[in-house]
């Protein structure tokens, strides 16, 4: 391997740190019963091994959705009683996180729903489907504190988006879907539970990034389009790396009814780093702006700038022919009133505000 490195032109060896064991084998990744699995975790765990300082960060391959099941077995692997939170001491972990997979899907496998054709009520369904990903975020952590409460063990969500029907025309293997406004909201949904959970969580992936399910540029020829993904991508860059601040609401979000759950439309995070508070809000009501007020507790801020993802309809997307329908614009309804934050939302958009502490 080390000859055929240096022959595509690389004389050191490239170190990568994160390193997954196996993919799915739930699934098609071996049709594997969790403790089969959890056994050869073990065992390619140890004898993936750490050469020249750099240490390895090994995930096991976790299962899928709300396969709580799975979680367990493998902190079970790891030597780990529940309720001791203590790791044995005559053994290095031979994995150091735990992944699973959670898509976004509205209809069926067999019939999952068009990317761009969509109603009300599959807009607000997919709306719920996504959403679930707080909870089921909520639901391996559960586990995961009974073992380890002192969270050593990382939990990552290594495949995540939305999943259509490939677009008319296209090979049904390369899962080539259009990107619209829905899929961007889908996205900062996502990214405020991840935010949430950013104590166990550390790290989310979404599955594709170019041409295939929800991805960040698509490609047409000669022609690249950056879709209303890669933007909410972009507006909450800021976050990384930064320290999560908690946002709590002093009554219940509003919520729609939709199949047999309730929807909250409204989804707030928020983050500090270099002397910036970075909050991003999230308005999921698709006919209904809404005037959001935050305290921000005696913090002395400047004055904020705001952008807003956003379209008239709910399926706007970029094409070759049309770039930028989807993009964020300046947001002027965004301003501090004494130690209060006042911003108007616009019906289904994505903001963020961008503070400076003084």
């Amino acid at each position: 391997m080390a000859a055929l490195r240096r022959v595509n032109g690389r004389d050191e060896p490239w170190r990568v740190r994160f390193w997954g064991l196996g993919n799915e084998p739930w699934g098609c990744g071996g049709g594997m019963r969790a403790e089969a699995y959890a056994d050869l975790a073990r065992v390619f765990g140890t004898y993936s091994r750490d050469h020249s300082g750099n240490r390895l960060y090994r995930i096991a391959a976790g299962g899928s959705s709300d396969n709580y099941h799975w979680t367990e077995v493998l902190m079970k692997a790891l030597g780990r009683t529940a309720g001791s939170g203590a790791a044995p001491a005559d053994r290095t972990p031979t994995f150091q996180a735990i992944s699973f997979h959670h898509y976004t899907v509205p209809g069926s496998w067999e019939h999952k729903g068009s990317a761009t054709e969509f109603d009300l009520e599959e807009y607000y369904w997919t709306m719920a489907q996504a959403a679930e990903v707080d909870q089921i975020l909520a639901g391996h952590a559960r586990i995961m504190d009974a073992y380890d409460p002192d969270k050593t063990v990382g939990l990552v969500l290594d495949e995540w988006g939305t999943w259509f029907d490939v677009e008319p025309g296209t090979h049904p293997g390369f899962l080539f879907q259009q990107n619209t406004l829905r899929d961007a909201l889908v996205a900062s949904l996502h990214f405020d539970a991840f935010h949430r959970h950013a104590d166990r969580l550390v790290m989310a992936n979404i599955a594709q990034t170019i041409n295939v399910l929800q991805a960040m540029l698509l490609t047409d020829g000669e022609a690249l389009v950056r879709t209303p993904s890669y933007h909410v991508f972009a507006m909450n860059s800021g976050h990384q790396d930064a320290e999560s601040l908690a946002v709590r609401l002093p009554r219940p979000a509003p919520v729609r009814r939709v199949a047999h759950t309730d929807l909250s439309t409204f989804s707030a995070t928020a983050s500090r780093k270099d002397g910036h508070v970075l909050i991003s809000l999230t308005n999921l009501d698709a006919e209904g702006g809404l005037d959001v007020e935050l305290d921000l507790r005696g913090a002395r801020v400047g004055a904020p700038t705001a952008a807003v993802l956003t379209a008239d309809a709910l399926n706007a997307h970029n094409t070759p022919q049309d770039p930028h329908a989807v993009r964020p614009e300046p947001l002027d309804e965004a301003r501090i009133e004494g130690s209060l934050l006042r911003v108007q939302l616009p019906p289904h958009a994505f903001v963020t505000v961008k503070l400076p502490l003084v």
